[in-house]
């Protein structure tokens, strides 16, 4: 028996017993557990705000007999409540593909500065090119997510050690509050479109509409399709380089290939929502717990629990400051910071 095989036999052992944890008999369990959660938000996110609607009214609403507040209140929800689910699985997606990608637990749109990058381009979009369609917000919010991510890298990278995490969660951090100032000086002398860009970058889907969602949904199933297609590569990446390659597996196109992808769901999804921190980095940490690593199953159930996570988020939002509403970013950020603050410090410990 060659080296060669036996590393291979080695590496396919390794990646076994990293997917057989938790019992694979679990997983669907945990899906189907995971679908149902999200569909009762998915009713929650529909009856509840200023005022409930309740299960007949709904049903009436749709056709066509409910009270006229009802059936606004109907109307107007639905889209938010079906953004909600595009936009948290989207984001759930790109934290798990990022985190497998570079093998950095830290991780994620938000902290990468992605998000603000695709933010900062949207706003230049809007200041000086004339954007008018939301097509066009959603490319510029892809190629200015893309663009911040290779600086991003590119920075983290210097020096001794490579990308480490520590040092790319530093250089997102420094790289999104210098793109989020540069954001307040394109802003700032333009009165035309301050108050909605200001409204824009806290990151909410109140605004979600059925035209936002057709225009932003071939995009985000690009970024899905893209994504799901690397699992089986993004589980060899996590062996190392040199044993994913001993296995076949072309490394930097597998990298670049579900990075993109990432990068096309972080980017849509900012330009319709605004930026909405830490669901990519709390998401694929939890359900990695209940699945495993493999990312076969990482994936998808990742987009479920983020799903999950967003739409939670908007209807706590308008549960607790009724008859107002807090957008989700500011909701997600409150959940998300504690949990980041407990990731940096566990992987401090472990570098001790």
């Amino acid at each position: 028996m060659t080296a060669r095989h036996t590393s291979t036999q080695h590496a396919a052992t390794e990646t076994g017993a990293a997917t057989e944890r938790p019992p694979r008999r679990a997983r669907p369990l945990w899906l189907l557990l995971t679908l149902t959660v999200l569909l009762g938000l998915m009713f929650l996110s529909v009856s509840v705000g200023s005022r409930d609607v309740a299960w007949a009214d709904i049903v009436a609403a749709f056709g066509g007999s409910a009270e006229g507040f009802n059936e606004a209140a109907v109307a107007k929800r639905i889209p938010r409540t079906l953004l909600a689910v595009l936009v948290g699985a989207a984001l759930g997606i790109s934290g798990a593909v990022m985190q497998g990608a570079t093998r950095n637990p830290l991780a994620d749109p938000g902290i990468l500065g992605v998000n603000m990058g695709a933010s900062l381009a949207v706003v230049t979009g809007m200041a000086f090119f004339g954007l008018a369609t939301a097509t066009d917000y959603i490319w510029w919010g892809i190629a200015g997510a893309g663009l911040t991510a290779l600086f991003v890298h590119v920075i983290g990278s210097m020096g001794r050690g490579g990308p480490t995490p520590l040092k790319l969660a530093l250089a997102g951090a420094a790289t999104s509050a210098a793109l989020a100032s540069f954001t307040s000086a394109v802003v700032l002398p333009r009165n035309d479109i301050a108050d909605g860009v200001r409204s824009w970058q806290i990151g909410g889907v109140g605004g979600g509409t059925y035209d936002a969602i057709s225009h932003v949904l071939p995009f985000l199933a690009v970024g899905f399709i893209v994504c799901l297609l690397c699992a089986r590569g993004l589980n060899l990446l996590a062996l190392g380089d040199e044993l994913a390659a001993g296995l076949g597996q072309r490394v930097e196109a597998s990298r670049v290939t579900a990075s993109a992808g990432a990068v096309v769901l972080c980017g849509a999804s900012t330009a319709v929502t605004g930026p909405i921190g830490f669901v990519g980095l709390v998401v694929p940490h939890v359900c990695r717990l209940l699945v495993g690593v493999d990312h076969r199953w990482l994936l998808p159930f990742s987009a479920l629990t983020g799903a999950a996570l967003l739409t939670a988020a908007d209807v706590l939002g308008r549960i607790v400051a009724r008859p107002g509403q807090i957008d989700v970013g500011i909701v997600t950020a409150l959940v998300g910071a504690p949990f980041f603050i407990y990731i940096v410090r566990r992987q401090k410990v472990r570098a001790l």
